[in-house]
C-alpha cells in the first residue's frame, strides 16, 4: 500500500514499482483507491496502459475498503502475485486522511506500507514521514524526484527520524526511472564520487546481449555503420537521460561547463532515420543534394547534418585505430583532458 501527501508522486511510483516487479518475473495488479482527486483513477489507468499492466478500479463506489477487497479477490482469480494499492492523499496531513488509511490497513492487511515522499520538500519531508509513521505505521520509504545530489540530505534525515529504511528512489520522469536505494551509493553521490555500480546495473538491464555480439563482429570487420550507431544510441537512451548518467560517472560532476542536451540526440536519431539504407552503410555517398534532403526530412539544418557526419566519421576512425593498435586506448585516454571535455558541444 502506497501512502503520502497529494503531489508526492504516488500514482507514478505505483506504475514504476509495478514495472520493476514485472521485470523480476512477478505479475502485478495496480489498484486505484484514490476516489477523491479528479482524474486520479484515469491517471493510474493511463500508466497501466503504457506498461501493459492491469488496473482495478470501481468508479461506482467511494468505499476504498470495498475496492481494495474486490481487487484482492480479482488478483486471486487472475493469479496476480503483487498488488499495489494507490491511496488518496491530501495537500496536508489531516485526521480524515489518517483514519481512512488506518481503515484500509485494517481491512486488507497489506504486507508492506510504503510512504512516498517528495525529496524536494526538504525538511518538510522529514515531518511528513514522522507523522505518517506515528499515525499509520510504515515499513519503508520511497523518495521521489531524487535526481539531484543536493537533495540527498533528505534521505539521511528521513531514515534517522523514522528508523525505517528507504527502499526505492525515483530518479526521473520515465516509468523506468526508479531504483533500489543503496545508502552507500547515495553517500558517494553526495560526496561527488559518482555511482559507477548504478551505471553498470543500468547497462546490464538495458543492453541487448545479441546486439552487443553483433556489434563486436561488425567492429572486427571494420564495418561499424550508422545502423550500428543508431542501435547503440537507442540502447543507451534506455538507461535514462544522458545528463543523469553523467552525474553517476566519477569526476564528471566537477566539470561544470559540460552541458548535455538530450534533444541533440533526438536530432541525431532523426538525421539517421532520414537516410536510405545505402547512405547509412556508406557516408561517402552523402553529397550536397542528399544532405539537403536529409536535413529537410529530419527537421534540421544542413550544418547540423554536416556536423554529425563529421563526428561519426571521426568515431569510425577512432574505432579502427583502437582495433589495429593495442595501445590505442591508452593514447586516446592520454589525449582526453579536462580542458577538452569542457569544450565538448553536444
Amino acid at each position: 500500500m502506497l501512502v503520502g501527501l497529494q503531489g508526492s508522486g504516488k500514482t507514478t511510483t505505483a506504475g514504476k514499482l509495478a514495472n520493476t516487479f514485472r521485470k523480476q518475473g512477478k505479475k502485478p495488479l495496480l489498484v486505484a483507491c484514490d476516489v477523491y482527486r479528479p482524474a486520479a483513477i484515469k491517471q493510474l489507468q493511463v500508466v497501466g496502459a503504457q506498461l501493459n499492466i492491469p488496473v482495478y478500479s470501481n468508479e461506482n463506489s467511494k468505499d476504498v475498503n470495498l475496492i481494495a477487497k474486490q481487487a484482492i479477490n480479482l488478483a486471486i482469480s487472475k493469479l496476480n502475485d503483487v498488488i499495489i494499492i494507490d491511496t488518496a492523499g491530501r495537500l496536508q496531513i489531516d485526521e480524515e486522511l489518517m483514519q481512512e488509511l488506518k481503515n484500509v490497513k485494517s481491512s486488507v492487511k497489506p504486507h508492506e506500507i510504503l510512504l512516498v515522499v517528495d525529496s524536494m520538500t526538504g525538511q518538510e519531508a522529514v515531518n511528513v514521514a514522522d507523522t505518517f509513521n506515528k499515525e499509520v505505521g510504515i515499513d519503508g520509504v520511497v523518495l521521489t524526484k531524487l535526481d539531484g545530489d543536493t537533495r540527498g540530505g533528505a534521505a539521511l534525515s528521513v531514515k534517522k527520524v523514522t528508523g525505517k529504511p528507504i527502499k526505492f528512489a525515483a530518479t526521473g520522469e520515465k516509468l523506468s526511472d526508479i531504483e533500489i536505494f543503496h545508502p552507500d551509493r547515495m553517500a558517494q553521490r553526495i560526496l561527488g564520487m559518482g555511482d559507477i555500480l548504478s551505471v553498470i546495473e543500468k547497462a546490464e538491464e538495458s543492453f541487448d546481449l545479441e546486439q552487443a555480439e553483433k556489434l563486436e563482429k561488425q567492429l572486427k570487420k571494420n564495418k561499424f555503420d550508422l545502423d550500428d550507431y543508431l542501435t547503440q544510441l537507442r540502447q543507451v537512451k534506455k538507461m535514462g537521460s544522458f545528463s543523469s548518467l553523467l552525474k553517476l560517472i566519477p569526476g564528471m560532476n566537477q566539470l561544470k561547463d559540460v552541458k548535455v542536451d538530450d534533444k541533440e540526440f533526438e536530432k541525431i536519431e532523426a538525421i539517421i532515420c532520414s537516410m536510405t539504407t545505402k547512405e547509412k552503410r556508406d557516408t561517402r555517398l552523402l553529397n550536397g543534394s542528399r544532405r539537403q534532403r536529409i536535413a529537410k526530412g529530419s527537421g534540421t539544418s544542413v550544418q547540423e547534418v554536416n556536423k554529425f557526419i563529421k563526428s561519426f566519421e571521426m568515431t569510425q576512425k577512432m574505432m579502427k585505430q583502437l582495433k589495429n593498435n593495442k595501445s590505442g586506448m591508452k593514447k586516446l585516454m592520454n589525449n582526453i583532458d579536462e580542458k577538452s571535455l569542457k569544450n565538448l558541444k553536444f
